[in-house]
């Protein structure tokens, strides 16, 4: 990463709705130029974060904080709203209104001079391949492009931190892929982006970081990180014939056999490196003939999966 400033920062941050807990003591930390992802179910507390950071709604307690400025700190948000860009999970365009005029409106707004407007403006809609329909009304665009149009707008004041809101909800495939690659293309510029998703391969695809919410935060890592941690390592082992002596040598070694198959076999190990020639020569010697062995990699899903239910 370009820079390990932190960007956005919290700790034990907790927002109630009477006595409904919808986040729940949240620390964390997110770098500058970093794509982090918030993955949880719905009613996990997500889009509350993301309204407390960006100033919409109020903490009931706990530290927050954008760059250098403080969520709870009133001379503060002004500041915080100016250095932050917004995709909310309805875009809330005005649809009368063509791209353009959206898009000026909103920069007028954040008092960007004329020319800084139509530049950032054609650059946005040339780049989300916009530009062709700059005039025509919104209402007349399709979901995957007023979702592009809705990113545009919260990047139109050129902010150094971007929270995208379920940004491919409700969105076909091909205009999911659409917004994806868009992300991707933003995350090439080094922007920081924080993302709230239920998608787990999108969040594998693009995050360098993610955190399993459900109220609380139950954890947090690299995607890689939280696949190989939290899953456990398993291999998978052909062979010729699977005999009943294969598997008790096996068990009486210490191994877990998760899976057996008339020619292949599941085993927990600790160690990769150690295990699979411990394993090889045990089967081997117990009259097996080995054809190949190929460790197991979960997913993130299974690791989200289980997370999830266990709290």
């Amino acid at each position: 990463m370009a820079s390990h400033f932190i960007l956005i920062d919290t700790e034990n941050l907790t927002k109630k709705f009477g006595e409904v807990t919808a986040v729940d003591s949240v620390t964390l930390s997110v770098k500058e130029g970093e794509v982090f992802a918030f993955l949880g179910p719905n009613g996990a507390g997500k889009t509350t974060f993301v309204r407390m950071m960006s100033c919409l709604i109020s903490k009931t307690s706990g530290y927050g904080r954008v760059g250098n400025f403080e969520i709870g700190n009133k001379s503060d948000q002004e500041k915080i709203r100016r250095m932050v860009g917004v995709l909310p999970e309805n875009v809330g365009l005005y649809e009368e209104l063509s791209p353009y005029d959206n898009l000026d409106f909103y920069g007028r707004y954040y008092r960007l001079s004329e020319e800084k407007r139509r530049d950032r403006i054609e650059f946005f809609l040339k780049m989300l391949d916009l530009w062709d329909r700059r005039n025509a009304a919104v209402a007349t665009f399709s979901k995957g492009m007023k979702q592009k149009l809705a990113i545009a707008r919260a990047l139109i004041h050129d902010p150094q931190v971007l929270f995208l809101d379920e940004p491919t909800a409700n969105l076909d495939p091909e205009a999911s892929k659409m917004v994806r690659d868009f992300i991707l293309e933003l995350k090439k510029e080094k922007r920081t982006i924080f993302l709230n998703t239920h998608l787990l391969d999108e969040a594998e695809r693009i995050c360098d970081r993610v955190a399993i919410v459900k109220t609380k935060l139950i954890a947090i890592g690299s995607p890689q990180e939280l696949m190989r941690s939290l899953q456990g390592k398993k291999v998978r082992v052909q062979v010729q014939q699977v005999s009943d002596i294969i598997v008790s040598e096996l068990k009486n070694a210490g191994y877990r056999v998760e899976e057996v198959h008339p020619d292949s076999l599941v085993i927990s190990v600790n160690d990769f490196t150690r295990d699979n020639p411990a394993i090889l020569k045990i089967i081997e010697a117990s009259g097996g003939k080995v054809e190949f062995i190929n460790e197991i990699s979960s997913s993130l899903e299974d690791v989200y999966l289980k997370l999830v239910k266990a709290e």
